[in-house]
């Protein structure tokens, strides 16, 4: 039987900046605030009207369909500053090369190596630390991140002042980038302070990327890295990766695997600080099944209880909380009818703390989660829409 849904408009817009104020002030109040106004709900991002799937099956209706629902639209452009067109930021037409020139990178019979480099840089971190000492969590996270993403692609250590100077700009760019994308254009070039601070973290991000690169390349090795996979690969025809290219790919896997890595275990040590009983299954799962040696990727089918908590760490504090979408041709969603073009916008606690998909979602709860992977059916949220608002009979995807 077809599922109903329904759509509606969140209130308060105001004229040239819409939701801006409240998205940069208070974007998870916000946020959250929309599954009251319908399953799919229209804001607006300056004079641009933007609309947010508040249910799970249309959540998963646009990740899924990427054809129709392609990346674009104001978080994308920001995100293409700072990684370029990689694999992460690349329209649907460029993915499926860019997936096979990258693939052999991520070939299973190369994870026991990088596994092992993150086990050694996790060791070497805890060593550092001291009974009874005050760490500040992120920047230490960062720093594990950040090295072991690099060492997985250039095969040696990276440089402790570029590792200080990638992670400074890295956090001024994510910065500007989120703010930027509520911001007028004309606004963004004026020549404010947050603009040049913005400019210049991108150039000292693209300037460390490519000293590394060029050194790399011009050694002539072949280090047996994930560099080394990128420079090597050739798709049907027998070409490879673009300087740009590789470039790119550097870009998009040092930013996913230091920044949005970081934020995950540092979220995940804040919960299982404040769920001491969390903490102890575990800590016993892990002495029970490691025994005191390093985890290896073969472990992870003996360790349910840790994938409990790290998903529900995920569940509860989404390292990525908003990023957007662009419509390739008109779609029906909820009634609505969408033109091509249109801006989608994905937010995760938009549904991962709506109740009435997750009873009490404030809760850190590793026992929700399933203990092996798979997929869970999603539980339809109660829909209410003041104001205007239209239904459809959309089937569930």
């Amino acid at each position: 039987m077809p599922v109903t849904y329904v759509s509606g408009t969140a209130p308060g817009a105001l004229p040239f900046v819409g939701h801006a104020w409240p998205l940069m002030r208070r974007p998870l109040d916000f946020l959250r605030s929309l599954p009251a106004h319908g399953d799919l709900v229209e804001i607006r991002l300056g004079s641009v009207p933007a609309y947010v799937p508040c249910h799970p099956e249309l959540l998963r209706q646009v990740l899924f369909d990427d054809r129709t629902f392609d990346k674009g639209g104001p978080f994308f452009t920001r995100l293409r500053d700072i990684v370029g067109n990689g694999l992460g930021s690349c329209a649907h037409q460029d993915h499926r090369r860019q997936r096979r020139l990258v693939q052999p990178a991520f070939h299973r019979a190369r994870l026991d190596g990088y596994a092992a480099v993150m086990a050694e840089e996790a060791a070497r971190l805890s060593a550092s630390w001291r009974e009874g000492q005050t760490v500040d969590v992120f920047p230490a996270m960062f720093g594990l991140a950040l090295r072991t993403v690099t060492r997985t692609l250039f095969s040696a250590r990276i440089a402790e002042d570029d590792v200080a100077r990638l992670q400074q700009s890295f956090a001024v760019a994510l910065s500007g980038l989120f703010r930027r994308m509520f911001v007028p254009g004309p606004v963004q070039r004026l020549p404010l302070p947050a603009n040049r601070r913005y400019a210049r973290a991108l150039a000292e991000l693209h300037s460390v990327v490519d000293r590394l690169v060029a050194a790399y390349r011009r050694s002539g090795t072949d280090h047996g890295d994930l560099l080394s996979t990128l420079v090597a690969a050739r798709d049907e025809d027998g070409g490879g990766l673009t300087d740009t290219e590789i470039h790119d790919q550097v870009m998009t896997m040092v930013f996913g695997g230091s920044e949005t890595m970081a934020a995950s275990l540092t979220w995940t040590l804040y919960a299982l600080a404040r769920h001491p009983e969390a903490a102890r299954e575990l800590h016993e799962e892990l002495d029970a099944v490691l025994g005191g040696r390093p985890v290896t990727p073969a472990d992870a089918a003996r360790l349910p209880r840790t994938g409990q908590v790290v998903t529900e760490a995920l569940r509860r504090y989404p390292p990525a909380w908003l990023f957007t979408r662009v419509t390739t041709a008109p779609v029906v969603m909820a009634g609505r009818r969408l033109p091509a073009g249109s801006t989608m916008v994905v937010s995760p606690p938009v549904v991962h703390l709506n109740p009435a998909v997750h009873p009490c979602p404030e809760e850190f709860r590793p026992a929700r989660q399933p203990a092996r992977p798979g997929r869970r059916p999603a539980r339809r949220p109660r829909s209410s829409a003041p104001g205007p608002a239209s239904a459809s009979a959309t089937p569930t995807p």
